[in-house]
């Protein structure tokens, strides 16, 4: 039996249909990954499955007495808790248990009786069973898995950065062990060495997950069976993320023939009826043809995503060196790390590398004069006259304007026709234009930033973890662009195998700090 059974599942959103009549499982013990391009509707789908959302048709079964566990980065958590004591929430049940079996050792002292005693042989086992008494052991194995011990345990979730509350939230829900995990992009706030550890932690899950996620290799490595988003339909392919590229090129293959031998059917039977229908003689034969044409259960045109094409436009720079930084100290209220020293030169492309919440958000926010440096100094080359920046957060001045109105306001030079084709290489479908941008897929977002990006001429391009929502196709596109860029690049990045071949020089945060 299932642990979960979609069945005719149908929904829209804004006009544009997600999916429509379409049916999946999860078995007990299934590691599910979901994939599809940007805006097909992932997101949606896991809060459909957590009831979160209403679908317009269908219906979502659990198995009763399922326990699941999903990843919401924005639950209300108590500020002033410390990161050890919320973890321990985790496991609020033993601790009600050992509360109850405490107040039973207090009674039977006063009044022994065997059904007390029962009760207490019956507390005591399910303590022992869950290891109860191992369970702060088991906090902090999980918080150096991901990297948490490193903020340490005593400090209150209030004082915590997006990214670092988000993996304690993913910590507790480890920590939980519910039957089914449900987790959506959660390597998006994880350093290479944390994937790791959590690759081979799911690995090695007995439950039943459901992943969403961008990062293949990833999901190459957690996956037992695939759930891709194409065409409005929900396909579950068996077997790993690679076996499922497999099966779905040669699928996308077949319907292509099988479209294609349609198509010249229905022509050669709409010549013969268009020829013959108005002679007497062969009029009936034209009818019988026109049937079999009315009969034909038409396959639908295949319109398979474009793919993006992403240029960024330099502007020339002959001085040696961009940017210069001295004893350099950033953070909000105190330093974050030591004072940094180090120097940028022209044309390299450099990528900074370190654990989440070391810093490396907070350094190319004070390059970008976002927040004030705490002590000493920078200083860009006066030969450079255009930054281009891209943020990580999905933050817009106005959350209701659309992708026409944002590029047309800052480049009021291009015509609608010219900011619907910027647009459009920037794989932004025609139906995303016009629709607030606060209501896109975090992807479709990225990729509005990355065409406002393209059309600003810069000597050096500042990105910040640009990867995080985007698709395979995207992906790979920008970073082509990346490589093509004949100016200097700053690249925040947590995916080895998007900057690999890009990067000229690859440093960890931590060595840019002089230590005296």
């Amino acid at each position: 039996m299932a642990l979960l059974e979609v069945e005719n599942l149908s929904h829209a959103f804004s006009e544009k249909q997600l999916y429509k009549d379409s049916s999946f499982e999860l078995y007990k013990g299934e590691h599910m990954g979901i994939v599809g391009q940007n805006g097909t509707g992932k997101s949606t789908l896991i809060k459909i499955l957590l009831k979160e959302i209403l679908p317009d048709k269908g219906t979502i079964k659990w198995q009763s007495n399922t326990t699941i566990g999903s990843l919401d980065q924005y639950a209300v958590t108590e500020g002033d808790m410390t990161i050890f004591n919320y973890l321990r929430t985790a496991f609020e049940r033993l601790y009600k248990i050992n509360d109850e079996l405490t107040k039973l050792y207090e009674e039977m002292a006063e009044n022994y009786s065997e059904s007390i005693m029962n009760k207490v042989d019956k507390y005591q086992e399910i303590l022992s069973e869950e290891n109860f008494y191992g369970i702060d052991s088991t906090i902090l194995k999980v918080t150096s898995g991901l990297g948490i011990n490193a903020m340490g345990m005593d400090t209150c979730l209030k004082n915590l950065s997006g990214g670092q509350r988000a993996k304690v939230i993913l910590a507790k829900l480890l920590l939980q062990n519910p039957d089914v995990l449900i987790l959506d992009e959660p390597t998006n706030f994880l350093d290479k060495e944390h994937i790791e550890w959590l690759s081979e932690y799911l690995q090695s899950f007995k439950g039943a997950f459901i992943i969403v996620s961008h990062d293949y290799d990833f999901l190459e490595k957690v996956t037992t069976c695939i759930c891709d988003i194409e065409f409005n339909k929900i396909k579950k392919y068996r077997g790993s993320y690679s076996s499922f590229l497999k099966q779905k090129g040669a699928l996308r293959e077949e319907y292509i023939r099988q479209y294609e031998s349609q198509q010249k059917e229905i022509k050669k039977l709409e010549d013969y009826i268009a020829k013959n229908k108005v002679r007497a003689s062969t009029a009936q034969m034209a009818k019988s043809r026109e049937k079999k044409l009315n009969k034909i259960e038409r396959l639908e045109k295949p319109s398979f995503t474009s793919k993006p094409h992403i240029h960024f436009t330099a502007i020339e720079s002959s001085v040696q060196v961009v940017l210069e930084v001295n004893k350099l100290e950033v953070g909000y209220y105190y330093p974050l790390l030591p004072k940094m020293k180090f120097e940028v030169r022209n044309g390299e492309k450099l990528v900074i590398t370190g654990f989440n919440g070391i810093g490396k958000s907070t350094l190319l926010k004070t390059l970008m004069g976002q927040i004030p440096a705490i002590s000493g100094e920078f200083r860009f080359s006066d030969a450079i006259k255009k930054i281009g920046y891209f943020e990580q957060d999905l933050v817009w001045e106005n959350p209701n304007d659309i992708p026409l109105n944002i590029i047309g306001n800052e480049f009021p030079k291009l015509t609608q026709k010219q900011i619907r084709k910027h647009l459009a290489d920037c794989a932004i479908k025609k139906e995303h234009v016009m629709q607030p941008v606060s209501t896109l897929s975090g992807g479709e977002q990225a990729k509005v930033k990355l065409c406002r990006l393209a059309l600003t001429p810069c000597n050096i391009l500042i990105l910040d973890e640009p990867t995080n929502h985007l698709d395979v196709d995207t992906k790979e596109e920008l970073r082509k662009a990346l490589v093509e860029f004949d100016g200097t690049v700053i690249l925040v990045s947590h995916e080895a195998s998007f900057y690999k071949d890009l990067a000229t020089r690859v440093v960890s945060i931590e060595k840019l700090c002089v230590r005296n």
